[in-house]
């Protein structure tokens, strides 16, 4: 077993870890921290796989500005620092099975897609082939996750009104 493998290892372990007990702890300011260190265990996972520009916008969006701003918003506000987040078993059944199912389908898909035709190349691996790609040929799915993420700031936005 090289280096190579144990590291990845470890990120893996860190993250998978830490993503068990981000839904699994009740107190939400120890699950934001566990949010943390899934988000970190991402970004080695990312720098192991040569995507350092990805690794960089994980580390600074997500943990340097998404994280810190909820870890903010969950301590400044002082009823929401002592709630326990309540789970009961008509909630959980229809979430688990869910879960199994979208699982078997990832596995399945994983199982058959033919990972050779995805090499990258010296070409479209550089931050300048990554902008090309997003605007030649996955523009459609660019401008879909935008509109996915205009809708998730509009249900946030209505959810902190009330």
């Amino acid at each position: 077993m090289t280096v190579y493998d144990i590291t990845f290892y470890l990120f893996a372990l860190i993250t998978l870890g830490s993503a068990f007990f981000v839904v699994t702890i009740r107190n939400i300011v120890y699950s934001a921290f566990f949010l943390l260190f899934t988000l970190f265990g991402i970004t080695g996972l990312y720098v192991l796989l040569s995507a350092d520009f990805i690794a960089i916008v994980q580390l600074v969006v997500y943990v340097g500005g998404i994280l810190v701003l909820l870890l903010f918003g969950v301590m400044l506000t002082h009823k929401i620092t002592n709630v326990q987040i309540k789970s009961g078993t008509l909630q959980i059944i229809p979430s688990a099975i869910a879960v199994i199912v979208l699982a078997f389908a990832l596995i399945k898909i994983f199982l058959s897609t033919n990972w050779k035709t995805f090499q990258l190349t010296a070409q479209n691996s550089s931050v300048q082939g990554l902008g090309v790609l997003l605007v030649n040929q996955y523009s459609v799915v660019f401008e879909l996750l935008g509109i996915l993420l205009l809708i998730a700031l509009i249900g946030a936005a209505s959810m902190a009104r009330r």
